[in-house]
């Protein structure tokens, strides 16, 4: 499967014309996000088209098991609207399940079967801990994740956090998957890539999501130098940064020879936000309002770099699929 990206409507080659947003949410539910709940299929496909009109024609949806996932509604959004999309498996921080949930009670091994089965076999129709029917795409096939997830805390690794990680690595050798890892404010980087490459996860196969939201390029310099993709995800966030530090920040790693290692993404993720729900500035600002200013601060090639080659080389390479049954484990 390498040079391959698993989609929600099946693997496809490479697309060198491709434009792709790393990191978003379609479908999300967190008790740390109340009244923020991404769950209206018609909201979240009309935002998901004008994302498309944008410019950006590709896009890994990255919730995880737990947290609202839809599956066939992705395949659903993928096929009307023409935008490609990956789904996630794998599991955010224990802060963002709470006390009780099922997701946190499993070990590391049942973690990694069903992580593994998901990118496999199939998505179930909805996250639960015993099996359930898979979803289907318009066609009928099954859903399958194209990328492994996992979430740290602020400076933290608990318990929880720690057998996902041991599960995401089990899964990243059985399969060869792509790894996302959510930093809490850009921290423990390098922690976390010294636990995954533990568990035999290289460094170029993790793309370290939220590195801007600790706006240090000499620290990201450093990362990247690891082999690691840095994901830059922090935009329209001026309460906290103006635009500029983001850009200043990837310009500043591109000019110190890793252009090869940059990801770019909204992670807009919240329905205050979302155009479609009645929020602002919605998905489309990347393509809008931020890929402009790359390109004329860094030129075409480097936006092809941020927003094609990368995303494509990091989401390439999986296995075979697996015959039918029920996702779980």
């Amino acid at each position: 499967m390498t040079g391959r990206v698993r989609t929600v409507l099946g693997d496809r080659p490479r697309d060198p014309s491709a434009v792709w947003d790393y990191h978003e949410h379609l479908f999300q539910r967190s008790p740390l996000l109340p009244g923020e709940d991404l769950d209206d299929e018609a909201a979240s496909e009309a935002e998901a088209a004008l994302l498309r009109a944008s410019g950006v024609t590709a896009m890994v949806d990255a919730t995880p098991v737990g947290l609202g996932r839809r599956p066939a509604a992705l395949a659903r959004i993928s096929a009307r609207t023409g935008l490609t999309v990956v789904a996630t498996t794998g599991a955010h921080r224990h802060a963002h399940y709470g006390e009780g949930h099922w997701l946190t009670a499993l070990d590391a091994a049942a973690l990694a079967a069903r992580f593994t089965a998901e990118l496999t076999r199939g998505l179930p129709v909805r996250d639960a801990p015993t099996p359930e029917p898979l979803a289907r795409t318009p066609g009928g096939e099954p859903v399958l994740a194209g990328v492994l997830k996992a979430g740290l805390g602020y400076w933290s690794i608990g318990p929880f956090e720690r057998r996902v990680l041991e599960a995401v690595g089990e899964a990243h050798r059985r399969t060869g998957a792509a790894v996302m890892v959510h930093l809490e404010h850009g921290s423990a980087a390098f922690e976390v890539l010294a636990l995954l490459a533990g568990h035999g996860v290289p460094a170029r196969r993790v793309a370290l999501a939220h590195v801007d939201r600790n706006p240090d390029p000499g620290l990201h310099a450093e990362l990247a130098a690891t082999g690691a993709y840095l994901g830059y995800d922090g935009l329209a966030r001026h309460r906290s940064w103006p635009d500029s530090t983001v850009l200043g920040c990837l310009l500043a790693v591109a000019a110190a020879g890793r252009a090869d290692r940059l990801l770019l993404g909204g992670d807009v993720a919240r329905r205050s936000r979302y155009t479609a729900y009645g929020g602002m500035p919605g998905l489309a600002y990347l393509g809008e309002r931020f890929l402009p200013r790359l390109r004329a601060a860094g030129g075409e090639d480097l936006t092809r770099a941020v927003t094609s080659r990368n995303p494509a080389a990091w989401l390439s390479g999986h296995p075979p699929r697996e015959p039918g049954g029920e996702a779980g484990g």
